[in-house]
């Protein structure tokens, strides 16, 4: 018998329309803890920029050894999936300016890298997207408590420590917490962050703009622009 055309035949899986598909977020992370944290709060309670558009999140490097866990290896580790993405998406129907057009991401620290201009250059180049900070994630958890203006000179720990000396910082993994150690202190905790993005997006963009026509990303102390992936990455436009 022939097929009667235009009905849908049972047991065949339809193609979700396009503008349905979620968009694709590759993300690769410096960090193992903090950033993922981070990531996993803002998709749980973020205020999506477009209600009833989906971001699907694709961690590619959760269990990746430290020495691939640098800017220019994490660049490197990420690039195949730019090409791999797009062609995926190219196939679904998919144009370079639908919303949901996939990304790849990077979030990686200055710390003390040597191959941090290698690493802008390279993701350019591929397409590859990048979340940045200077001297690292602690500034941009920082900037939810306050305005800070100094340099750290480059120093990680410095920016740490001053975020665990905020008010109420240490509370918020338990209401008798009087100190916090350097490696629970990586957990970002959500009173840590609830309804203080707008201020530190402000605050990051005041500092950031002081370093916009420098061409060495290692003299931007300090810098973070971890709200780009919030916003361009996650289609969330607060917490």
């Amino acid at each position: 018998m022939a097929r009667d055309k235009g009905r849908d035949t049972p047991g065949r899986k339809k193609k979700a329309p396009k503008e349905l598909r979620p968009r694709e977020v590759y993300v690769f992370t410096e960090g193992e803890v903090t950033e993922p944290d981070f990531v996993e709060y803002v998709r749980a309670h973020g205020t999506p920029m477009t209600p009833g558009r989906r971001v699907e999140v694709l961690y590619k490097n959760l269990n990746a050894p430290s020495k691939r866990r640098k800017p220019l290896p994490l660049v490197e580790e990420a690039i195949p999936f730019v090409v791999s993405a797009e062609k995926a998406a190219r196939k679904a129907g998919l144009e370079e300016d639908n919303w949901n057009w996939p990304q790849v991401w990077c979030l990686f620290d200055r710390d003390q890298h040597e191959d941090i201009p290698s690493a802008f250059a390279r993701a350019k180049k591929a397409g590859v997207k990048i979340a940045y900070s200077h001297p690292c994630f602690e500034l941009w958890r920082l900037l939810h408590y306050q305005n800070y203006t100094s340099t750290f000179g480059g120093v990680c720990d410095s920016a740490a420590d001053r975020l665990k000396q905020q008010p109420g910082f240490a509370q918020t993994y338990g209401p008798t917490i009087r100190s916090v150690s350097p490696e629970r202190a990586k957990r970002v905790m959500p009173e840590q962050l609830r309804g203080r993005y707008e201020k530190a997006r402000q605050f990051a963009e005041q500092r950031n703009a002081k370093h916009a026509r420098h061409p060495d990303q290692t003299q931007w102390d300090p810098y973070t622009n971890v709200w780009c992936f919030v916003e361009e990455g996650l289609g969330v436009r607060g917490y």
